[in-house]
C-alpha cells in the first residue's frame, strides 16, 4: 500500500512518516529539498517535493507518478504553518495550497482511497469562558487567529467536495506535544531556569494529545473508512495551567518562581514582539496570534465520537507522555 504524507520532515509528519514505514507502508514524503531532514534520520521514505504553489506543476508531477508507479493509496496532509512572518503567509500555504493539492488530485485522477486532513482545534476557536462546556462538533466554529481561520477555510473547501468522489476525514488536535516539538519545549526550558510565567489570574482549561496518540487516530481513521468524518483529539483529560506547570516542574524536579502577568501587558509585549518580528523579517515566539491562544480560558473538547466511531483511547495520559519527552529532551541535550 502506497502513501503520501505531506510536511513529513516537520514535528507532525516525522512520526507519521515513521509509523507509516513500521507498518509496512510504502512511503512518500514530501518536503522542501531544501528543507533538513533531521527529523528523519534512521528513516528510508521516497522524498519528492511538491510545487504546492503552482496547480499545473502539481498536475504534472502527479501524472508522472501515476505513470511510474500508480497512485497513491492514501494521503495524509500534515504540511502546513503554525507561525509566518507575513500573517497572509496563513491563508496562502494552510488554504490555497491545500487547494491547490486536492484539485490536482482530482484533476489528474489520482484521488486516493482516503485523504486524512491534519486540521486543529484552533480551526474551532476556544470554548465559552463562562460555562466552561467543552467544544463540540456541532458548535459553530468562531477562531480568533489567523491560524486557525485558515485551518478552517481547507476544512469547509473538503466539506464543499463529494465525500463519495473524494474520500476525506479532518482531525482537529488540541495542545500536540512530544520529542522534537518546540514550542511545549520552551515552557519546559523556562521551567528548568526556576520561573514559571502565566498571563492572567484565572485558571486555564487545556488539554492535550501526544505526536503518538495523535498518529494512531490517522491510522485508526484509514482503518474505520472514517469517510466524511471530522473530529476533535485530546486524550480526553483536562488540566489547569497550574496544574500542568506543576507537573512539569515534578517530572523535571525542579522548583521554580511563579510570575503571573496581567493580561493588558501581556498583549502589549506580544504585539511588540509581532511589530518588531514584522521589521526584522523574523517570527517570535510571542505575537498577537500566540497571546489569543495563552488568554483562551476554556479548550475542552468532545473527544465521545472519537472514542465511539474509531474506538480511540490513548496510550499516553499527559504525565506518561511528558515524562518520555523530557527524557527525549534530556538525552538530545535540548535540556540539562
Amino acid at each position: 500500500m502506497k502513501i503520501l504524507i505531506t510536511g513529513a520532515n516537520g514535528f507532525i509528519g516525522s512520526f507519521v512518516v515513521e509509523e507509516a514505514l513500521n507498518r509496512g507502508f510504502e512511503v512518500w514524503a514530501a518536503m522542501r529539498s531544501s528543507s533538513s531532514k533531521d527529523n528523519l534520520k534512521g528513516l528510508n521514505p521516497n522524498f519528492i517535493d511538491l510545487p504546492y504553489a503552482d496547480k499545473e506543476k502539481l498536475k504534472a508531477f502527479f501524472l508522472q507518478q501515476k505513470e511510474s508507479v500508480g497512485k497513491w493509496d492514501y494521503v495524509v496532509h500534515t504540511m502546513g504553518l503554525t507561525k509566518c512572518k507575513q500573517k497572509t503567509d496563513f491563508d496562502v500555504v494552510n488554504f490555497q495550497y491545500t487547494q491547490n493539492l486536492v484539485n490536482a488530485l482530482i484533476e489528474t485522477e489520482m484521488v486516493p482511497d482516503h485523504f486524512v486532513y491534519m486540521s486543529s482545534l484552533s480551526a474551532f476557536g476556544d470554548g465559552d469562558k463562562v460555562t466552561l462546556k467543552e467544544i463540540k462538533l456541532d458548535d459553530t466554529p468562531t477562531p480568533n487567529t489567523y491560524y486557525g481561520k485558515s485551518k478552517l477555510k481547507s476544512e469547509n473547501f473538503l466539506r464543499s467536495l463529494d465525500v463519495e468522489k473524494f474520500p476525506y476525514t479532518i482531525l482537529r488536535p488540541t495542545g500536540v506535544y512530544g520529542p522534537k516539538e518546540k514550542d511545549y519545549f520552551v515552557m519546559l526550558q523556562t521551567l528548568s531556569n526556576h520561573l514559571n510565567p502565566g498571563i492572567g489570574y484565572d485558571p486555564q482549561y487545556i488539554t492535550f494529545i501526544y505526536v503518538k496518540d495523535l498518529v494512531k487516530t490517522i491510522f485508526l481513521a484509514i482503518e474505520k473508512k472514517a469517510f466524511g468524518k471530522a473530529y476533535f483529539v485530546a486524550d480526553g483529560d483536562v488540566w489547569t495551567s497550574d496544574d500542568y506547570a506543576a507537573l512539569c516542574k515534578r517530572l523535571l524536579g525542579v522548583k521554580a518562581l511563579t510570575l503571573k502577568i496581567p493580561e493588558f501587558l501581556a498583549k502589549g509585549v506580544c504585539y511588540a514582539f509581532d511589530k518588531v518580528g514584522g521589521w526584522m523579517g523574523v517570527t517570535p515566539t510571542l505575537n498577537i496570534d500566540k497571546y489569543n491562544i495563552l488568554v483562551a480560558k476554556n479548550w475542552k473538547c468532545d473527544i465521545e465520537p472519537l472514542k465511539n466511531d474509531l474506538g480511540f483511547k490513548a496510550d499516553y495520559p499527559l504525565e506518561r507522555g511528558m515524562k518520555e519527552c523530557i527524557d527525549w529532551y534530556r538525552k538530545e541535550g535540548w535540556l540539562k
